[in-house]
């Protein structure tokens, strides 16, 4: 036999833990290797595949979501398995792992969301952003998550493309959304909302958000909502004016800016909802007895480092905002994987252009990358991950050509399903996803909707289950 894997005799055989965009993208880049014959297990904690494109993506873009059919031709791949319903720690560890790949990838993202750190966060009606996101998109593990939308007044802490999928969510019709795949406890909900003011608060000014131009464009065209930017709001500091005079040559800054300066111009028509835009803003406390009642909101200003960036500090200037509810989007980190390296002060696993170290400029641990947000932070849109994860790849390959892989003592392909089934893991395969996928847009069709979701693990376990077994006796004898 080759000491090289990457033969008929021996293929080259890659775990990937994680089912989003960049695991996705990593396999794609490591099956256009036309030289080496490879074999990719990609595991996910969840029985459904895609991460963040079907846990994340807002449900009124369904554009975006289209990117799951690249997905797909993936997982058609001869060499493809796709193990759900594995949990890397539990149901395998990083020792089992180790002993069955050659190498193994990482693609985990930022599981979880960063605080804001201030005294009343964890008040009742103070909420992360993921957690929302999670409960509108059905994802199993914030379906039962409740959200009193029986107030008026809700704030967003932020400026990204996630602050805006929450208070645009909060806006929408029932309309815009019974066409959606949002999960059906989701839009009952929304559907007898009195949400009727939506803040978002940003700490930087309208040049430094960190929004796209469609995403800012789109709240301007709601049907049931008015924007509104106060001229001052909208006004650029002089710093800034220099600063985009001197450094800026990103048309995607100068649009935002001529997008939220136009808002400011728009007199409100009349709708039932209003999205009020704020800059230079923090929240400093979240006030109440109970509950939420308000958030206290310290005046920022720009200055500029010695790297020559704008950054904001406080002013002396605070002012009481009343709210019911808050949204915290300050952005995600990552969480740590058992037996896996993790740099905690960054959120983290501490790498060299996707080469695991063993810690932050430490040694490189062999046979091990990563991908993705856990790689490189929760930065960038869904196709940002594709030349992030060619780039590990790349490093993966190079390693394989030098010998520099691992040496798993049972490397066949059988041995991991025999593992599985031996501590009864009930695992999804990518055909098992195909029949839930096909039973989610079924049920989806009468109501004119692209799908309606299962969103809870032992309904699909179950039908699943179920499907296999008529597979097996389709006479039911």
């Amino acid at each position: 036999m080759s000491s090289q894997p990457g033969t008929q005799e021996q293929p080259l055989r890659i775990a990937i833990i994680g089912s989003g965009p960049a695991g996705f993208y990593a396999a794609e880049r490591l099956f256009k290797e036309n030289d080496l014959v490879v074999q990719i297990d990609m595991f996910d904690r969840l029985p459904t595949p895609f991460g963040l494109v079907r846990g994340g993506v807002a449900p009124d873009h369904p554009k975006i979501k289209s990117v799951v059919k690249v997905y797909d031709r993936i997982a058609k791949h001869d060499g493809f398995r796709f193990f759900g319903h594995v949990e890397f720690g539990s149901d395998i560890t990083h020792d089992d792992i180790v002993q069955h790949y050659h190498a193994v990838i990482y693609a985990v993202g930022s599981q979880t969301d960063k605080q804001m750190g201030i005294p009343g966060e964890d008040l009742p009606g103070s909420h992360a952003a993921t957690e929302f996101v999670g409960w509108y998109n059905g994802h199993p593990d914030y379906r039962h998550y409740e959200f009193d939308l029986t107030k008026k007044r809700a704030a967003v802490i932020g400026n990204g493309n996630v602050a805006m999928d929450v208070a645009r969510i909060l806006a929408r019709s029932y309309d815009e959304l019974r066409t959606t795949d949002i999960a059906d406890y989701a839009l009952d909900a929304l559907a007898k909302s009195n949400i009727e003011e939506i803040y978002i608060l940003g700490r930087r000014g309208p040049a430094q958000a960190a929004y796209t131009n469609p995403e800012i464009k789109e709240l301007g065209e709601m049907e049931i909502a008015d924007i509104i930017v106060s001229p001052e709001d909208a006004a650029l500091d002089p710093l800034t004016q220099q600063w985009l005079k001197e450094h800026n040559t990103d048309r995607t800054v100068e649009r935002n800016v001529e997008i939220v300066q136009e808002y400011a111009q728009r007199k409100p028509s009349g709708k039932p909802k209003r999205i009020i835009m704020r800059y230079l803003v923090s929240p400093v406390e979240i006030i109440g007895t109970e509950r939420v009642e308000a958030i206290k909101l310290v005046k920022n200003e720009l200055y500029m480092r010695e790297d020559g960036t704008l950054r904001p500090r406080p002013t002396d200037e605070f002012e009481i905002l009343p709210v019911d509810l808050v949204f915290r989007s300050i952005g995600y980190r990552g969480v740590p994987l058992p037996g896996v390296p993790f740099r905690e002060d960054w959120g983290l696993i501490p790498n060299d252009a996707g080469r695991v170290l063993t810690a932050p400029g430490g040694e490189h641990v062999i046979g091990e990358y990563v991908v993705g947000w856990i790689k490189r932070g929760p930065s960038g849109v869904i196709g940002t991950n594709k030349p992030d994860s060619v780039e590990t790849v790349e490093h993966l390959l190079e390693d394989a050509r030098a010998g520099q892989l691992l040496s798993p003592s049972a490397p066949d392909a059988d041995a991991i399903v025999r593992l599985l089934d031996g501590r009864n893991i009930r695992y999804i395969t990518y055909a098992d996803w195909e029949m839930l996928d096909a039973e989610e847009q079924k049920r989806g069709e009468p109501h004119g909707r692209p799908r309606v979701k299962f969103t809870d693990v032992k309904a699909m376990l179950d039908f699943v289950a179920q499907h296999r077994e008529q597979k097996l006796n389709p006479t039911g004898d």
